[in-house]
């Protein structure tokens, strides 16, 4: 996995997995394993699943030539509410952008670092 600082101030990860690389064929699937491992999780809840792709074709958007589909995962680790900015940070989204030939997933860094570690986990599994 990458960490990156996304537009100078969002730290990221993001990992790029050819799709000779992985048995998943299709973003469905990866999201179907996403859920059992939040079920799996006892401090994870899934929440839903955000079709970015269909969403910014209906607005007549922009979408980069080589993405087939993308999709965000949504689902929260939150399991304490010690300070009201800490909300700012909940949800979770696990970004999934399909091309051609692979699946680049992303999510923001969050403040806690065992979160940061499954969700890296999670994506690293995907990979053959």
């Amino acid at each position: 996995m990458k960490r990156s600082i996304l537009l100078g101030i969002h730290p990221m990860y993001s990992m790029k997995i050819l799709k000779s690389e992985t048995d998943f064929s299709g973003i469905a699937q990866i999201i179907e394993f996403f859920k059992v491992k939040i079920e799996e999780n006892p401090e994870a809840v899934f929440i839903a699943v955000f079709d970015h792709y269909a969403h910014t074709k209906h607005l007549n958007g922009e979408i980069l030539s080589e993405v087939i589909d993308a999709k965000n995962l949504l689902l929260c680790f939150g399991h304490t509410i010690k300070n009201i900015e800490i909300l700012a940070f909940r949800p979770k989204s696990i970004a999934i952008c399909e091309t051609k030939d692979s699946f680049i997933l992303e999510f923001l860094e969050t403040p806690r670092p065992e979160v940061n570690h499954w969700l890296q986990s999670w994506i690293k599994a995907l990979k053959n």
